[in-house]
């Protein structure tokens, strides 16, 4: 059986980070985003975009590896404010001390091998390490995998929702809060 691990990202990561997200979105999210947005992953830009992320002060980058392939990554850091804040815009006392999932992404094919609850726990981690007490992410109202994972994480809807726009299609997502020290469940 070949050995699983997570383990920050480094530049020799972003091809693959890339691909991942292509394939994957293009596999379990075409319904939701729209050819456009598809197409837009193949520009070289995205590239770009993983590897300024990878270089970031203050973000942390993980992938999850499985013997020699690169199966998933997570990408987590402090919340912005504009993330955190109220419908009303009104930011919670611990505005500062809020961590975000900005994503998190296995290969469907490489999913229920327990690659999402490390790499959703090393994130924890970091993310505590940072200073964070809680953490946030969104999540796709339609994407019934991911909210059933954050639920099994402790997580659940903070009754915020935002609406993102790819182009073609509507995206509903509720922002999910939940606790650092992780203990996922079956």
């Amino acid at each position: 059986m070949s050995q699983a691990q997570v383990r920050a990202a480094t530049a020799s990561d972003v091809a693959e980070i890339t691909r991942i997200q292509r394939e994957t979105w293009r596999l379990a999210y075409a319904e939701f985003l729209g050819e456009q947005a598809l197409a837009a992953l193949d520009a070289p830009e995205t590239e770009q975009h993983w590897a300024a992320a990878v270089e970031h002060p203050g973000t942390t980058v993980l992938v999850a590896v499985e013997g020699e392939f690169t199966v998933g990554y997570c990408v987590a850091g402090q919340a912005p404010h504009d993330e955190v804040e109220s419908a009303a815009g009104e930011l919670p006392e611990d505005a500062d001390r809020v961590g975000l999932i900005a994503t998190l992404l296995v290969e469907p094919r490489w999913g229920r091998r327990g690659h999402g609850g490390r790499l959703i726990g090393y994130a924890a981690r970091a993310l505590r390490e940072a200073g964070a007490g809680r953490g946030i992410a969104w999540v796709a109202q339609s994407d019934a995998a991911s909210l059933g994972f954050y639920k099994r994480a402790g997580w659940h809807p903070d009754g915020t929702v935002r609406t993102l726009d790819t182009g073609e299609k509507t995206i509903r997502e509720l922002r999910l809060t939940g606790p650092l020290d992780l203990e996922l469940t079956a």
